[in-house]
């Protein structure tokens, strides 16, 4: 016999009846959870608390709130939540316990208003603590964030995570490791206007200024259903704008910041590259003795501290970029220049050297890394040169003393095999053809 806990959520809870809710519950009630005895890995348990219900407009699916409980690396997680539908929007990632700091505020009841905002209410119906001013991943529906604040996911099995963050001069993704931080897309008002705050709306996502007017806007493409959410993806970091699609009874998304796989920051692993066919191919390191390492972050160390500027050097990848931005940048530097800034940086792990802008044709610019990822493919003759850190003897000596040039052997083997397999059929299918007319030619003589 299974013996269970209980957690009680005193003060705003009431337990449902014949699984009934009601969008206010009132100070007093309680409500209570069981959860095992001894830890449940993979346990999960959730009461329903109360929904949002409007008879008259509400498009399904509705808003509810449940007390959850998730078995989590050897704990139990319990957390106040809202969901659309089996949507979840809102909850505490690996936090033990939940409060919302009202204490001697005059709270009178918990209520869930239609725009899926949780509120704790006074006798006055004066707001007192809203789940709006504790944004996660999700942005819901007439919700409004101010400037300097972000939205956070996590994607699993890494120590990574993103970010979608209001700031003075743009909305922008970032993708977080340890201290760093670097950007992979991001939207602009037209003559660099300030931002004070964004609210979701019915057609997208809205940008404002100091005195309340709208300054550009991200518009959903599809405008037949309204838009009920935007949310950061935990796994891929894209950020997306939803509606609910009454055909096929969930949501979908009327707007992507990023369209294409290679595009993503994560798309492949640490020293992987996202080729023209969205496929991943691990950089194929070559060592003297013409050996070709298959993981993508084999024998490639992930600190260089220590072992001296004699110990490493610089690989040149062919026709590839990262589409990780804002790393700290020189101007008015050589490609041997940019190698040599790496290489005298210990924490510096690749380096990006292009030719000329938009301004300046004639001028060099260096930008230089502390983590390899998002590179990917790209065509050729742009005037990118990306450099890797390795320990020395991995690729073949040239000329250059500070960068070693190497041929990229994994990155074409996927598309260069579709091209083979391609050709070799389109030549298969002459020939055979050709010598049924032969066979043909011959019959008729």
């Amino acid at each position: 016999m299974k013996l269970y806990l209980y957690i009680i959520l005193i003060l705003i809870l009431v337990m449902i009846n014949h699984g009934s809710c009601d969008s206010t519950i009132h100070v007093g009630h309680r409500v209570s959870l069981a959860i095992p005895l001894e830890y449940n890995d993979g346990f999960i348990g959730r009461a329903f608390l109360m929904d949002y219900g409007d008879d008259t407009k509400q498009i399904e699916p509705s808003f509810r709130v449940a007390l959850s409980t998730e078995a989590n690396k050897g704990k139990y997680s319990c957390s106040l939540e809202v969901f659309l539908g089996d949507v979840k929007l809102k909850g505490p990632k690996n936090r033990m316990g939940w409060r919302t700091g009202t204490s001697g505020q005059g709270v009178e009841r918990l209520q869930i208003l239609r725009t899926g905002n949780l509120v704790l209410l006074d006798v006055l119906n004066q707001i007192k603590w809203q789940s709006f001013n504790f944004p996660t991943d999700v942005m819901l529906w007439g919700q409004r964030l101010d400037v300097s604040t972000w939205l956070t996911s996590f994607p699993r099995n890494t120590t990574s995570f993103y970010t979608f963050e209001i700031l003075y001069n743009k909305v922008a993704l970032y993708l977080n490791s340890g201290r760093l931080k670097y950007s992979y897309w991001e939207f602009k008002p037209s003559k660099n206007r300030n931002i004070t705050f964004v609210e979701l709306g019915s057609n997208g996502l809205e940008l404002f200024d100091d005195k309340h007017k709208k300054i550009a806007q991200i518009i959903a493409s599809w405008k037949v259903q309204p838009v009920r959410f935007l949310a950061l993806g935990n796994r891929t970091g894209n950020l997306g704008i939803y509606f609910y699609s009454s055909t096929t009874r969930k949501f979908e998304a009327s707007f992507q910041a990023l369209n294409t796989t290679c595009d993503l920051p994560l798309a492949c692993k640490p020293y992987g590259i996202c080729t023209f066919s969205n496929s991943c191919s691990c950089i194929g390191l070559l060592t003297k003795k013409s050996h070709m390492v298959s993981d993508c972050n084999e024998r490639v160390p992930s600190r260089f501290c220590g072992g001296g500027t004699t110990q490493v050097e610089m690989l040149e990848l062919n026709d590839v970029v990262t589409v990780l931005k804002d790393a700290p940048k020189r101007i008015n530097v050589t490609k041997t220049t940019c190698a040599n800034l790496c290489l005298n940086d210990c924490k510096c792990v690749a380096a990006l050297h292009s030719y000329g802008n938009y301004d300046d044709p004639s001028s060099e610019q260096c930008s230089l890394y502390y983590l390899v990822a998002g590179i990917k493919q790209v065509e050729k003759g742009l005037g990118l040169s990306y450099m890797v850190k390795v320990p020395k003897g991995t690729s073949y000596h040239h000329n250059n003393p500070s960068v070693k040039k190497w041929v990229l052997i994994v990155v074409g083997v996927v598309d260069g095999l579709i091209i083979i397999l391609v050709l070799g059929g389109l030549v298969y299918y002459l020939v055979h053809k050709r010598r049924n007319n032969l066979q043909g030619t011959n019959n008729d003589t």
